[in-house]
Formats: structure tokens, C-alpha cells, sequence
């Protein structure tokens, strides 16, 4: 996005892609369908150290900005749950528009490029001015530019190639780092909590997970490590220690209202008949084999409706960068222009995308962000 924006500007572009094909994430995001954006993209859908900073370049480059390149692309597509769009067929489909308006902007593409060594040094301008530009020296060649702009990516998927090289570029020119940690990310559990619950792996239900005063109604999926699902992936962005997590297994829902009604019977069965008519059979069983209630008198009832509403699971970590969808942290906000992305004490160069410290929600944001902050870059090159 970046490379295409400022070719379309008469800037002579190359993208030195370390792999050996371009577009890896993106071919395999959403099923293969890639969920290219979201609708209802906000600041609210990301975390960062600064919540204002993604402001600017968000409101400069839409979803419906995209939605435009998708269309004129004749590109079908579709939305599913919560403003998510998908690629009616094929996710190469988003690459191969890319690499089209690349091709149109005369963007240079220089694949499997391990670079070596990355200097800024000085130049002589045309005025006899001296102008910093920065060196890039690849396996068999060097790149010479005033600008450079670093779009490594995080440290999630490194099976797909994830390194910390854009971390490195900046701590060689000084560029402070917010501490990096996996996101969008099971979560294991141990001990009591595994064994109540994982042997259920494959079981899912629609609830509420709440961390503080951060929420998600979405769906929990249980694992043979712990919790999954997008409902566990969007709430495991925040948790940054050991808070425990709270599980509303029926939001919005009295499970045992019907127990509390004139001759109603009161007893086990009765429970798990109940919490089966809102939650899978095996859940609702393990739920009241666990916190059944002491008596079945209105308090006791009252108590385990509470204890669903308000369930807490103490996850001991995350199944780490392997399993996580993007990087939370990275290239501190503080040091960047939120208008354009470029360094403040570095001129020319220019961090976009998931290695700076800007992560969006599940369901195509962080899609949205890379798109914005490379349009942000590439306009002002």
C-alpha cells in the first residue's frame, strides 16, 4: 500500500521482500478468504500506548477507501459477523489487486532479499546541500534511497517468517520500543482448571469475556491447551499479568429462572435440563458438576446463577507468537508522526504497519491499520 501510493506519485519505489513470494499473511488470513477490512473500523478497535495516535491515518484511509480499490478490481465480497468483509473467493485475489497497482505505479519488487547492513549516511543534494539517505545492501545488490520505510511486520506466525528485524532496525537508529507481547492469542490453563475443562476441546458457546472494564460478546472455544475463540483471542490483547478472566456463560439470560417457579422441581436433573436449553449438553454438565449448588433453596439458586454470569478462569500464559495472530507493542507511538508515520528524530525514515505499536481487534482491523498507515507513508514520501 505504501510502495503503490507514492508510485502513483512519481516516487521510483522497490520492495525488498525477504521471502520468496509476496503476501504470505495475507494469503492465508480468514480462511483463505482474507477478512480485508471491517465496516465499523474506529481508534477504539486498537490498543496502543497512545489511543489517539492511529486517529489520523485511519480517518485519511477508510474501509470504504479499500472497499473502492476492491471494487474497481471487480473483486466480490461479502460481510459476515460485525461489519467483517471477505473475499467471496480467494485471498490471492487481494494480492494479486496489490501487486496490479503496484505494477501500475512502476514499483520495484525485489524478492528473497536478506539484507545485510542498513546505514544512513550523507549526500550531496543538487544545490551541493548535504542530504541524509539511507544504504541498504542486500545479498547480491545495494539500494540507495532518501527514504526508508520498515514494514516488517510483528513476531506472530514465525513459521511464516516473523523476525524481530524491524525492531532491530529501530534500536540501531534509536528509536524506542514499547515491550512486545503475543496477541490475539489462546490461552492455557493448568491444573484444576485443565482438567475440568479440556477434555471438552472442540466445544463452544457464545459469552462474555470481560477483563476490567474491556468486554467481548463473542464466541469461547475450549482447546486441549486451554480457551480459544474470538471471544478469549480479543480479550487476550489486554491481559498483560495474571488478571484472572471473568466468563459470562449466558449474557443477557436467567439459566435457571424456570426453577424458580411455583412446584418447579428442584434438583440436579432440573438444573442440567435448564442450562441445556441455552448452552452445549457437556458444557452445561461440567458447569454444574463444578459449582452446584449447596441447596436448592432460592439462594442457592440465586448463587449459581451469580457464579455463571461471573465465571473466573486464572489462564497461567498464552500458546505464545506461534499461535498468536499479530504482535502487541513495538515501535513507540511517542517517537512517530501520527500524520505520516516518519520518525521525529530521524528523518526519512518510517515504520508502518504491525512493528509499530498500534494492534487492532480481531475481524480485519488489523488489515484495516496496515492499509492506513501505509497510505499515510506513501503519501507523504
Amino acid at each position: 500500500m505504501c510502495a503503490l501510493q507514492a508510485g502513483r506519485r512519481g516516487r521510483r519505489v522497490a520492495v525488498l521482500e525477504r521471502a520468496d513470494r509476496p503476501g504470505k499473511k495475507i494469503l492465508i488470513s480468514g480462511g483463505g478468504r482474507c477478512n480485508f477490512t471491517n465496516l465499523h473500523c474506529s481508534p477504539e478497535n486498537f490498543l496502543s500506548a497512545n489511543p489517539h495516535f492511529a486517529k489520523s491515518a485511519l480517518a485519511c484511509y477508510t474501509p470504504a477507501d479499500f472497499i473502492a480499490l476492491v471494487e474497481l478490481h471487480r473483486i466480490a465480497y461479502h460481510e459476515k459477523t460485525l461489519g467483517q468483509l471477505f473475499c467471496d473467493g480467494s485471498s490471492q485475489q487481494i494480492l494479486a489487486m496489490l501487486l496490479d497497482e503496484c505494477a501500475k505505479a512502476d514499483v520495484r519488487i525485489v524478492l528473497g532479499a536478506k539484507i545485510q547492513d542498513i546505514r544512513r549516511e550523507d549526500r550531496i543534494g543538487g544545490n551541493r546541500a548535504r542530504q541524509a539517505g539511507f544504504t541498504v545492501v542486500t545479498g547480491n545488490a545495494q539500494f540507495s534511497a532518501p527514504v526508508l520505510v520498515v514494514a516488517t511486520g510483528g513476531l506472530s506466525i514465525p513459521k511464516m517468517g516473523a523476525t524481530a528485524f524491524g525492531y532491530e532496525i529501530a534500536r540501531q537508529f534509536g528509536v524506542p520500543i514499547r515491550e512486545c507481547r503475543p496477541a490475539l492469542v489462546p490461552l492455557e490453563l493448568d491444573g484444576a482448571e485443565r482438567a475440568d475443562f479440556c477434555d471438552l476441546a472442540g466445544v463452544s458457546a457464545e459469552v462474555v469475556t470481560s477483563l476490567g472494564r474491556q468486554s467481548f460478546r463473542e464466541k469461547l472455544l475450549f482447546t486441549h491447551r486451554g480457551l480459544s475463540g474470538p471471544a478469549v483471542l480479543q480479550i487476550s490483547s489486554y491481559r498483560i499479568g495474571a488478571e484472572p478472566l471473568l466468563v459470562d456463560w449466558a449474557p443477557d439470560r436467567q439459566l435457571l429462572a424456570a426453577m424458580l417457579q411455583p412446584g418447579a422441581r428442584r434438583d440436579l436433573s432440573a438444573a442440567k435440563s435448564a442450562l441445556r436449553a441455552h448452552l452445549p449438553a457437556r458444557l452445561a454438565e461440567r458447569l454444574l458438576d463444578i459449582a452446584g449448588p449447596l441447596s436448592w433453596t432460592n439462594h442457592g439458586l440465586a448463587e449459581i446463577e451469580r457464579r455463571l454470569h461471573a465465571w473466573t478462569f486464572s489462564p497461567v500464559g498464552t500458546e505464545g507468537y506461534e499461535k498468536a495472530e499479530v504482535t502487541a507493542g513495538g515501535v513507540s507511538t511517542d517517537a512517530l508522526s501520527a500524520q505520516t508515520m516518519e520518525c521525529r528524530d530521524v528523518p526519512g525514515l518510517y515504520f508502518i504497519g504491525e512493528v509499530v505499536d498500534v494492534t487492532g481487534h480481531l475481524g480485519g482491523f488489523n488489515f484495516q491499520w496496515a492499509w492506513a498507515s501505509g497510505a499515510a507513508a506513501g503519501r507523504a514520501l
